[in-house]
C-alpha cells in the first residue's frame, strides 16, 4: 500500500506489478479515478512490439491502483491495423460526450511513411468496449502528432495538437468529437526541432487557459515551455520553463504527458509525466539538442550522423521500465516580474495528496 505520491519510483499496481500507463492521462468518474494509457508491458525495444493496447487503472485514492485490463487491445492477428502491436500508437487522451453519451478516444498514429495520423474509437463505458470509427484521419490534412482533448463546459471540444516538426494547432471537434470541424488557429511556429513544441497538455484556472509542452527530442528529455491565453484559441503568451529549479534542463528528466486537476481540492493541479529512459539519465541536453537541430536544420553543415554516433539510439526504445514523475503545479499570481503570473513544478522526493486544500 501506498500512502504518497513519489516521483521518479517504480511504481507497483495493487498485483505488484509495474504501472503500463504511459503517455498517460487521469480522469474522475462516479467517485473513482482512472489512470489509462499506453500498455508497454512487451516493449523491450528489440523485438518490434511498440505497444500491447491501451491499459486502464483504477483507484481511490491516487496511490494504489487497481488493474482493470485493456481496455483499447492491440489487434496482433491484422498487420494493417493501426492497433497492431508493431504500430507506433501513442498517447490515448478519452473525453466523454453529454449529448451523444459516449467516452471518444483518440490514439496518435505513427505511419511507416513518417506521417501521423489518429484513430478514433468509441464506447458507451469508459472501460469498454470500444469501436473504431475511424482510421487513418489526417485532421486538416495535416501529419497530427501528440495531442491533448479538451472539453468546455457547454460541451464544446477542442484538440491541440503538434503538426509535425512545424507548430502547434488548436482545431474545433465536431459536436460528436469524432473529427474536427476546419476552423483551427496556429500557436508557437518553429522551423525545426528541438525547438518545435509537442506533448501539449492543456488545463484552465481561473478563466486561464494554459499548455505545458515539451520540445521535440523524441524520447529524450529536455526543457518543458508552459503559455498562458484568455481563450480556448488564446492567443498565447510564452511564460517560460516552469522547471525553474531543474539544473540538467530535461524537466527533471521527464515529459509531460496530462495535468489533471484533482477534484474537492481548492487548488491541486498535478502535472503528469513519464520518464521514459530512467537508466539513461546522465544523457546531456545540451549535446542530443544539438543532434537533433543537426538532423532537421536543411541549413546546418552539422554531419548529424557523426554526431548520432555519440548517442546511441537504441537506448530509446526499452520503453517498459519507463517510470513517472508526478508533481503539483505551483502558481505565482501576477507581479511586476511576472505581468501574467508564472507556474512553477518543483521536486519533491515525496508528496502527499493530503497536504493540499
Amino acid at each position: 500500500m501506498y500512502n504518497s505520491i513519489r516521483p521518479g519510483q517504480v511504481w507497483l499496481d495493487t498485483e505488484g506489478k509495474r504501472i503500463q500507463a504511459h503517455g498517460g492521462s487521469v480522469i474522475y468518474i462516479d467517485g473513482t479515478y482512472y489512470f489509462y494509457g499506453e500498455n508497454k508491458e512487451k516493449t523491450d525495444g528489440k523485438n518490434g512490439i511498440w505497444h500491447w493496447g491501451v491499459r486502464c487503472y483504477a483507484s481511490k485514492d491516487l496511490y494504489n491502483w487497481e488493474d482493470k485490463g485493456l481496455i483499447i487491445p492491440p489487434e496482433p492477428e491484422n498487420p494493417a491495423s493501426s492497433l497492431h502491436p508493431a504500430s507506433q500508437m501513442d498517447r490515448p487522451h478519452i473525453i466523454y460526450n453529454m449529448e451523444t453519451k459516449k467516452y471518444v478516444a483518440w490514439l496518435k498514429i505513427m505511419n511507416k511513411d513518417r506521417t501521423q495520423t489518429e484513430t478514433v474509437l468509441t464506447a458507451d463505458k469508459f472501460l469498454g468496449p470500444y469501436t473504431k470509427v475511424r482510421e487513418g484521419l489526417k485532421p486538416l490534412n495535416m501529419s497530427a502528432g501528440d495531442f491533448d482533448l479538451a472539453v468546455a463546459p457547454d460541451g464544446k471540444a477542442y484538440y491541440y495538437f503538434e503538426r509535425v516538426h512545424s507548430e502547434t494547432i488548436c482545431a474545433d471537434l465536431t459536436s460528436d468529437y469524432t473529427d474536427v470541424t476546419g476552423y483551427y488557429s496556429t500557436h508557437f511556429p518553429h522551423p525545426y526541432p528541438p525547438y518545435v513544441r509537442e506533448a501539449t497538455a492543456h488545463f484552465i484556472r481561473k478563466n486561464k487557459h494554459y499548455l505545458i509542452t515539451s520540445g521535440t527530442t523524441g524520447y529524450l528529455p529536455n526543457p518543458s515551455e508552459i503559455a498562458i491565453g484568455d481563450s480556448w484559441h488564446g492567443p498565447f503568451v510564452i511564460l517560460g520553463n516552469p522547471h525553474q529549479t531543474d539544473e540538467s534542463n530535461t524537466s527533471f528528466h521527464s515529459q509531460i504527458s496530462s495535468v489533471f486537476k484533482v477534484p474537492g481540492k481548492k487548488d491541486l493541479y498535478i502535472a503528469c509525466a513519464d520518464r521514459w529512459l530512467p537508466e539513461h539519465m546522465d544523457e546531456k541536453y545540451e549535446e542530443y539538442s544539438k543532434l537533433f537541430e543537426a538532423m532537421f536544420n536543411p541549413e546546418t553543415d552539422v554531419d548529424w550522423k557523426e554526431l548520432a554516433k555519440e548517442h546511441p539510439q537504441d537506448i530509446s526504445d526499452n520503453t517498459s521500465i519507463a517510470d513517472y514523475v508526478w508533481l503539483p503545479l505551483r502558481f505565482e499570481e501576477p507581479s511586476q516580474e511576472h505581468p501574467f503570473g508564472m507556474v512553477y513544478i518543483d521536486w519533491l522526493d515525496e508528496w502527499k495528496i493530503e497536504d493540499y486544500e
